[in-house]
This record gives structure tokens, C-alpha cells and sequence, in this order.
């Protein structure tokens, strides 16, 4: 499978091909094979063109088919998420069987209840070599005894950094076993980007459903005067938030169709509404004239801001290269990109200032070094965008810009979590 941008060159040709092909089922079923990506973008591309043909019809409802009831997926699978979903849970009690100050053990290891049981499903799911498991374990094991063994220092800037940044390094890990470790693999990526948003809207509606069930089940034991909500809290509500991640995985993972429907639908929404939030934003800043280079908690908010702005960009290019899109959503990602760009010029020029006036400190160096990966990132992707919109590039050509810096984004995180505390001497 073709791992880079796939230009208008290859486009045609498999639009030949295939309508060459349309009667002959051994060379439609080779060239499908050879590159599954690109024979079925351009399939359903050109399908409004074929559609009378009885072998275009077949191969439509095989690349399009999504069942309409709910797959639990093999028994093995079902027991192992089970399984998965209490150890989440155990190690989110570990604080309370050993002792450990609550608060210590969730700023560091809060991430080792999200990500160490999905890395582990989709080794198990994908069925890698032995050397493919090797990393990921090997960088887990490492996480938990180095993120832990840290100088015990309240006041540390470096220290929370680095428990700031482990979520995004253990993310990292994440999509490097969601793709089997070939991280050029630009189809893959995007598949990967796509079930993080797709993760994210599960967990959501898992969450919102576990809410109503618990005040439900609160609320009818009250009317029995039986208190039981230290109980529900403890190990109920501990265990149940805890296997939400692993859980949300197996759903999407073995039934898309759940939120195939919603995620285009989100992104369509939301684009367009974070591109007026976020223009009012702006003109409000410049009218204000808010001083971002001596408020640092106002800059602090601000690059939050920017991370979930980036983060919308992502989700919504993912679902605008999978599903129909329009002018319109092309546009407005187009536009979100330039705000996000011009905003983040302004957060740059700040922290620069602040570097140069005050000098280098561990917040200062962090978030200077991921300002430059986003700003950096978001050049490329609105370069690409433009380029779609004016006829001289594919949607692949999104999809290779947004791919391009998952592993550059997991490289800075590690170097935050385990450089930066060294460097500035665990201060």
C-alpha cells in the first residue's frame, strides 16, 4: 500500500483501471488488493458514472456495506476488554490498596489508566510480531518507573511539564501500535486520527449514559434511605470511568457505523462555529488590547486555546477527506487554519518576548518548542487546503499534511517529559 500523497497521476490511472476492469472480476479484485486506499476513493468517486453496471453495484455495497446491529465482536475479544476494563480500574484504585497520596499518584500516573490497556488491545487485536511489541511495552514499563521515581517537588515547573506532556507521549505510543509500527504509513495515520475523534465522541455518549445511570441508581436507593454513594464513588463510579477508554475502543473498533454518522455531522457543525468564535476572539484581543507579553496565565489560556483549536482543525480535515464534502467545509477549515495561524504568530511573538526579556525557564521552553510544531503544522495544512481549493491537489494531499506531524508531536513530548526535568535540574 502506497504510503505517500497519492497525486492526480495515480488518481487517473486507477480510474482507467478500473473502468477498464468493471467486467472482469479477477483484475477488479487484483487491483483492489494492490491498493485497497486509493481503489476505493476513486470507486466511489466515479460509482454515480457506472451505477447501472450489475458488478459496480456489487462492489458498492461491499466497500460501502455497514450492518445496522451492533457487533460484540468474538468471544476472546469480549473477555479480553472485560479483563482489560478491570485492570484500568485497578490501577486507578492503586492509591487506595497502597497508600499513596491521591493527589501524587493522579497528577503522574493518570495516563496509565487511559492508554496502557488500548496500546495492549491493539497488539493483541493486530496480532504484531514479538519485535513489534518490544517498544511500546519497553516505553510504558520506562514511563511508569521514571514519571514516578521524580524528585517529589511541588513547586517543580519542569516535573509538571513532564506529567503535563506524558499523555501525549503515551498518545504517541498509542498510534505508533495502532499502526503497526510502519509510521509512514499515511492511510494509517489518518485511520488512526479518525478514531481518536471517534474515541472521543463514545466516550462522550458512554459518559453522558453513565451519568443519568448513576443519579438514577443514587436517587432509588435514597427513596430507601440507604445511603450508598460513598460506595458508588469508591469502586462503581472509580471502575466504571476507568474502562470507558478500552470499552469506547471495542465499540468503534467493531462497529463504525455507530459514529460514522455523527463525527461529519460535529465537524460540519463546529468548523464553522469555532471559525466565528474564534475571528470575535481575535478583533475582541486587538480592540482590548489585552497585553499578552506580561500576563502569563492570560497566555497560558490562551496556547490551551490554540491546542483545541488545532485539535478541531484535525478532527474535521479527517472527516472531511472521508466523507462528501463541500466548498464550503473546504473554506471554512481554510479559514479556521489562518486564524489559528495569525493567533498563533501573536502567542509566538509573546513567548519570544518573554524569553528574551526574562530568560529561559522550563514553561517557557516548552511552550515555545510546541507553538513552533503547531504554527509549523498548521502552515502546511492550510497550504494544502489552498491548494485542494484551487484545483491543484487531491484531499490525499490533506491527508499527508495533518499525518505528517504525529511522530514529531510525540518526539517533543518525550523530550519534555524526560530531557526538560534533567536539563533545568528537576526545578
Amino acid at each position: 500500500m502506497k504510503n505517500q500523497p497519492i497525486d492526480s497521476a495515480e488518481i487517473e490511472a486507477m480510474k482507467a483501471e478500473i473502468l477498464e476492469s468493471i467486467s472482469q472480476p479477477i483484475a477488479m479484485e487484483k487491483s483492489y488488493r494492490e491498493n485497497k486506499a486509493l481503489f476505493t476513493k476513486v470507486f466511489n468517486k466515479i460509482y454515480p458514472e457506472i451505477q447501472e453496471n450489475l458488478t459496480a453495484q456489487v462492489w458498492q455495497a461491499r466497500l460501502n456495506y455497514q450492518p445496522d446491529e451492533i457487533s460484540w465482536g468474538n468471544r476472546n475479544e469480549l473477555i479480553f476488554v472485560i479483563v482489560a476494563a478491570l485492570v484500568s480500574g485497578l490501577i486507578a484504585k492503586i492509591p487506595a490498596f497502597i497508600g499513596i497520596n491521591l493527589d501524587f499518584f493522579i497528577s503522574r500516573n493518570i495516563s496509565f489508566v487511559v492508554f496502557p490497556m488500548i496500546i495492549v488491545y491493539f497488539l493483541w487485536k493486530q496480532k504484531l510480531e514479538t519485535k513489534s511489541l518490544f517498544f511500546p511495552l519497553l516505553a510504558i514499563f520506562l514511563s511508569v518507573l521514571y514519571i514516578n521515581f521524580l524528585p517529589n517537588k511541588s513547586n517543580s515547573d519542569s516535573i509538571l511539564l513532564a506529567c503535563i506532556h506524558l499523555p501525549f507521549f503515551l498518545w504517541a505510543i498509542t498510534g505508533y501500535t495502532f499502526v503497526g509500527g510502519n509510521v509512514n504509513a499515511v492511510d494509517k495515520k489518518i485511520r488512526f486520527l479518525r478514531y481518536n475523534g471517534e474515541l472521543v465522541v463514545m466516550s462522550a455518549i458512554i459518559l453522558l449514559s453513565g451519568f443519568i445511570f448513576s443519579a438514577i441508581t443514587i436517587g432509588l436507593f435514597s427513596l430507601l434511605d440507604i445511603e450508598i454513594e460513598k460506595f458508588y464513588a469508591n469502586y462503581v463510579a472509580i471502575f466504571g470511568i476507568s474502562a470507558i477508554p478500552i470499552i469506547a475502543t471495542y465499540l468503534v473498533q467493531n462497529n463504525a457505523q455507530l459514529v460514522n454518522k455523527i463525527s461529519p455531522i460535529i465537524a460540519k457543525i463546529f468548523t464553522p462555529m469555532v471559525f466565528l468564535t474564534l475571528f470575535i476572539f481575535l478583533a475582541t484581543l486587538i480592540y482590548t488590547k489585552k497585553n499578552l507579553y506580561g500576563e502569563r496565565d492570560f497566555l497560558l489560556l490562551f496556547n490551551i486555546l490554540l491546542i483545541g483549536v488545532m485539535a478541531i482543525i484535525i478532527f474535521s480535515v479527517t472527516e472531511a477527506t472521508k466523507s462528501n464534502h463541500s466548498k464550503f467545509t473546504l473554506y471554512s477549515l481554510l479559514g479556521l487554519s489562518i486564524l489559528a495561524i495569525i493567533s498563533n504568530g501573536i502567542a509566538l511573538s509573546a513567548i519570544a518576548f518573554r524569553l528574551f526579556e526574562f530568560g529561559t525557564t522550563p514553561n517557557r521552553l516548552a511552550v515555545l518548542g510546541g507553538n513552533l510544531l503547531i504554527f509549523s503544522h498548521l502552515i502546511i495544512v492550510a497550504y494544502a487546503l489552498l491548494s485542494v481549493i484551487e484545483g491543484k491537489g487531491e484531499l490525499q494531499k490533506v491527508d499527508f499534511a495533518i499525518t505528517l506531524f504525529i511522530p514529531v508531536y510525540g518526539i517533543w513530548a518525550a523530550f519534555v517529559v524526560f530531557i526538560v526535568p534533567i536539563f533545568f535540574n528537576f526545578k
